[in-house]
C-alpha cells in the first residue's frame, strides 16, 4: 500500500474512532440512527397502504400532500434551533414523530379510516424535516476541528446508510410474518429510543436567545432563505439537492410499481428494493470514510448526485430482477456520497448563526421535491409506462452533476482556504477551547494584513482596534523602547488592549517581510468571551503576560504580544 493509501486509511479508522471516544458525538449520532430508521421503516409502511387504498396514483399523492405542509413549515420553525439548545428541538421532535406514528399503527389495527394514516403521516413529516436542520446544526458544536466535523458526518452517512437498510428490511421481515400496524408501532419505538438518548448530551454550547414563537421568528426564517440565495455556493449545493430529492420522490413510487408491475416480486418486493438501496448505502458510507481529509468533497458530491439517477434509467432499459437490485443498490452508494460532502460542505460554509435556517431551507426544498418527484413518477407512469418513468427521471441528476462540476471544485478550493485560517487560529492557546463553529466565525472574519521590515503595525499608547495573528514572518514587540521579544508564524498579539479596554500597550514592528491575517475587535470579543473556556483561557494569558513583563503590576508598561 502506498503512503498516501495508508494515510486515507489513517483517516478512515479515525473518522470512527473519534465519534465513539465523544459521547456527545455517540449519543447524537445514534439518535439519528434511531430517527432515520423510524422514518425508512414508516415510509415503506405508509407505500403499502396509499397502494392498496388506490394505487400509484395514490403513492403519488400523499407523497405530495405529506410533504407539501413540511415544505412550508420546516424553514419557519428551524430558527428556534438557532435560537435555543439544539438537542432540545431533537426531543420534541423524535417525541411528536413517536406519537403520530404510534397512532397510525392503532389506525390501522382498528381498521380505522385511511385518512386518519395520512393525517398522522403528514404530522410526522412535518417533525421530520425539523429533525435534519437541528441535528446537521447540532453536530458542529460538538467538533474542534473540520476534521472531527468531517468524520461525524462520515459516521452519520454511515448509520443513515443502516438506517436505509434496516428500516426497510425491518419492514420487509414484519409485512412477512405480521401486518403494516407493527411496522408502524416499532417505527414508533424507534422515534422514543431516538429522543431518550439526545436528553443526555452535556456540552458547551454558544450563547443564544431563548427558543420562542415570538414576532420576530419569520423575519429570522427569512434571513435563512437570504442567506442561501447570497452565497453562491450554498445556493448550488442546494439546488443539487434539490434535483437529488425530486429523484427521491420519484422512487418512493417507482420503487413500488417496480416491484409490482415490472419486475413482479410483489409487495415484499418493494421492501427488497429498497434494502438494496440500503446496502449500497451502507458499502458507500465505508468507502466514503476513505474522503475524511481529502480536499475534493465538492467533487465526490457531483458523483454522488449522478448516482441518484443513473441506476433508474438503467434499470429502465434493463429491467431484470437480479441486475435491478444491484443497480439500484448504486443509489445507496450516492447517498453516502451526498451525506458526507454535502452536509460538511455546508456546515463548513454557513455561519453557526443562521446554520439550523440553512439547513432547514434545505429539508423545505427536499420536502417540496420529493413531493413534486412522488407526482412527476406518478403521472409518467399513468401516462406512459414504468420503463419510461425511470428513464426520464433517471436521467436528471446525472446531467446536472455534469454542467456543474467545475463550480463544485471551485468551492473545494474556498474550503481549504478557511481550512488554512481555522488551523493558524487553532494555533493560539486562548482560541484553541473554541469549538469548530466559533473557530470558523472568526476564521471568516479576517482579512489579511502585510507589512514590510521596519514597517510599525501598531504603536504603544494607540487605540486598540483589531487583534493579530501571524501567518508568515517575524514580529518585534518594544515596549518603552527596549525589545521584548519576538514572535513569529502562529501567534497571536493585540489582545491585551482589546480585552482590558486600554491603550496599546507595546509597539509591533516587522521584521522582514510580515503576512498577518486582523481581526476586528468587534469580531474578537463577543466569541471569545461568549464561551466559558475561551475566556478563562484568554484573561489567564493576559495576567500570565502582563506579569512576566511587569512583575510591579503597572499595565501600561507590558508589552501587547503574546
Amino acid at each position: 500500500m502506498t503512503r498516501g493509501g495508508r494515510s486515507r486509511l489513517g483517516h478512515a479508522v479515525a473518522a470512527f474512532t473519534s465519534n465513539a471516544r465523544n459521547p456527545n458525538l455517540r449519543r447524537a449520532q445514534l439518535s439519528f440512527l434511531g430517527a432515520w430508521t423510524a422514518e425508512w421503516a414508516f415510509t415503506v409502511a405508509l407505500g403499502i397502504v396509499a397502494y392498496r387504498d388506490g394505487g400509484a396514483a395514490a403513492v403519488g399523492l400523499v407523497g405530495l400532500l405529506r410533504m407539501v405542509p413540511s415544505a412550508v413549515l420546516a424553514p419557519v420553525l428551524s430558527p428556534l434551533a438557532d435560537r435555543g439548545r439544539r438537542e432540545r428541538v431533537l426531543v420534541v421532535v423524535s417525541t411528536v414523530r413517536g406519537l403520530a406514528t404510534a397512532a397510525a399503527a392503532a389506525v390501522v389495527a382498528l381498521e380505522g379510516s385511511v385518512l386518519l394514516v395520512y393525517g398522522a403521516a403528514i404530522l410526522s413529516t412535518i417533525a421530520a424535516t425539523l429533525y435534519r436542520p437541528a441535528h446537521s446544526a447540532l453536530l458542529p458544536s460538538l467538533c474542534h476541528t473540520g476534521h472531527e466535523l468531517a468524520s461525524a458526518n462520515v459516521v452519520r452517512g454511515l448509520l443513515d446508510s443502516a438506517a436505509t437498510l434496516v428500516g426497510p428490511l425491518m419492514a420487509a421481515v414484519l409485512l412477512g410474518f405480521t401486518g403494516v400496524d407493527v411496522v408502524f408501532a416499532v417505527a414508533a419505538a424507534a422515534s422514543f429510543w431516538s429522543a431518550a438518548l439526545v436528553l443526555r448530551l452535556r456540552y458547551d454550547a454558544p450563547p443564544r436567545p431563548p427558543a420562542s414563537t415570538g414576532p420576530n421568528l419569520m423575519g429570522e426564517a427569512l434571513e435563512g432563505i437570504r442567506t442561501v440565495v447570497r452565497d453562491r455556493g450554498l445556493s448550488l449545493i442546494l439546488g443539487l439537492a434539490a434535483a437529488q430529492a425530486l429523484t427521491r420522490g420519484a422512487l418512493t413510487v417507482l420503487s413500488v410499481v417496480m416491484a409490482i408491475e415490472l419486475l413482479g416480486t410483489g409487495e415484499p418486493g418493494v421492501g427488497a428494493l429498497m434494502t438494496a438501496v440500503g446496502v449500497g448505502a451502507v458499502l458507500g458510507s465505508l468507502a466514503a470514510s476513505l474522503l475524511v481529509g481529502t480536499g475534493r468533497l465538492g467533487g465526490w458530491f457531483a458523483v454522488g448526485v449522478a448516482l441518484w439517477g443513473l441506476p433508474l434509467a438503467l434499470v429502465g432499459a434493463v429491467p431484470q430482477q437480479g441486475l435491478a437490485l444491484v443497480l439500484v443498490a448504486f443509489i445507496g452508494v450516492g447517498n453516502a456520497l451526498i451525506d458526507v460532502a454535502g452536509f460538511t460542505l455546508i456546515g463548513r460554509m454557513a455561519s453557526d448563526e443562521v446554520l439550523a435556517r440553512v439547513f432547514g431551507v434545505l429539508e423545505s426544498l427536499v420536502a417540496v421535491f420529493i413531493g413534486l418527484g412522488a407526482l412527476v413518477a406518478s403521472l409518467l407512469v399513468e401516462q406512459f409506462d414504468v420503463r419510461t418513468a425511470l428513464v426520464v427521471t433517471g436521467m436528471l441528476c446525472p446531467i446536472l452533476a455534469v454542467l456543474t462540476w467545475r463550480r463544485l471544485r471551485a468551492l473545494d478550493r474556498s474550503v481549504h482556504a478557511l481550512d488554512a485560517d481555522v488551523s493558524l487560529l487553532q494555533g493560539v492557546p486562548m482560541l484553541a477551547p473554541l469549538p469548530l463553529p466559533a473557530v470558523e466565525r472568526l476564521a471568516r472574519a479576517l482579512r489579511p494584513v502585510a507589512a514590510s521590515n521596519g514597517e510599525v503595525v501598531f504603536r504603544q499608547g494607540d487605540t486598540g482596534e483589531d487583534y493579530y495573528v501571524i501567518q508568515a514572518g517575524e514580529a518585534e514587540v518594544v515596549g518603552d523602547g527596549r525589545l521584548v521579544t519576538t514572535l513569529g508564524p502562529g501567534e497571536g498579539f493585540g489582545e491585551i488592549a482589546l480585552l482590558r479596554h486600554t491603550a496599546r500597550t507595546a509597539t509591533v514592528l516587522a521584521r522582514g517581510d510580515l503576512r498577518l491575517r486582523a481581526l476586528a475587535s468587534a469580531r474578537f470579543l463577543p466569541v471569545v468571551l461568549g464561551f466559558t473556556p475561551s475566556t478563562c483561557q484568554a484573561l489567564a494569558d493576559v495576567d500570565t503576560l502582563l506579569h512576566r513583563f511587569n512583575p510591579e503590576g503597572s499595565p501600561e508598561a507590558s508589552p501587547e504580544g503574546s
